[in-house]
């Protein structure tokens, strides 16, 4: 007797929006903070998703620059930076503010782009809950307000963004039409002599005709 029964169905879930592959992060650091823009952060959190899209990025790049943790040589704090490409570098400074890094170049070469500001896409009542309630253009516009919004703390500090199963990783995005590339130097390197306090090594990504892409 031929059997009427219909075949079950496997339902598979979603394929995985496509994530940055380790062979990108090591790359020139410069090739990589640019490259960053307009891609996804995204901070997987009891299973549901915090994402934005990066904005503005600056660049770290060897001992020689003296804006660069690394520029007094490997220590406990920057050990991460002198590990493989694909990695979170996280720190604490002024203490009060975790600030978010993603390591780059080859191993040995310390380097690293900082995670400056983000456009909310994902997550946003517990990033506003996080941020007291501030205007969304405000959540992530900011090193350290993008992690008081995603919650990243030391404890992502070494984290694998390549990982199988990453609680913090990079999607590929895409950067919205009438968006430009605005070039600067770096924020907060009052200290630092020049060169490397001029050095135009931050990257923003701002609509076409925002005032504040002259600044």
């Amino acid at each position: 007797m031929t059997s009427t029964r219909t075949p079950a169905v496997v339902r598979r879930s979603p394929a995985p929006a496509s994530r940055l592959p380790r062979a990108f992060f090591g790359r020139p650091t410069l090739d990589v903070a640019r490259g960053l823009l307009g891609q996804r952060l995204v901070r997987v959190e009891h299973g549901r998703r915090l994402s934005g899209r990066i904005v503005e990025t600056e660049a770290y790049i060897g001992q020689e620059d003296l804006g660069c943790h690394a520029h007094v040589g490997r220590t406990a704090r920057n050990e991460v930076m002198w590990g493989p490409p694909g990695h979170a570098y996280v720190y604490f400074t002024y203490g009060m503010h975790w600030l978010l890094n993603v390591v780059t170049e080859q191993e040995g070469r310390p380097a690293a782009v900082l995670l400056r500001g983000l456009m909310p896409l994902e997550g946003l009542p517990a990033m506003r809950r996080r941020r007291g309630g501030v205007p969304e253009e405000r959540l992530a516009d900011g090193p350290a307000k993008l992690c008081q919004a995603l919650a990243v703390d030391r404890s992502f500090n070494g984290h694998d963004l390549c990982a199988a199963q990453p609680r913090l990783f990079i999607e590929r995005g895409r950067t919205p039409e009438k968006m430009k590339v605005t070039v600067g130097p770096r924020v907060g390197l009052n200290t630092v002599p020049d060169p490397w306090k001029s050095k135009p090594w931050r990257f923003r990504l701002m609509a076409a005709g925002d005032p504040s892409m002259e600044k």
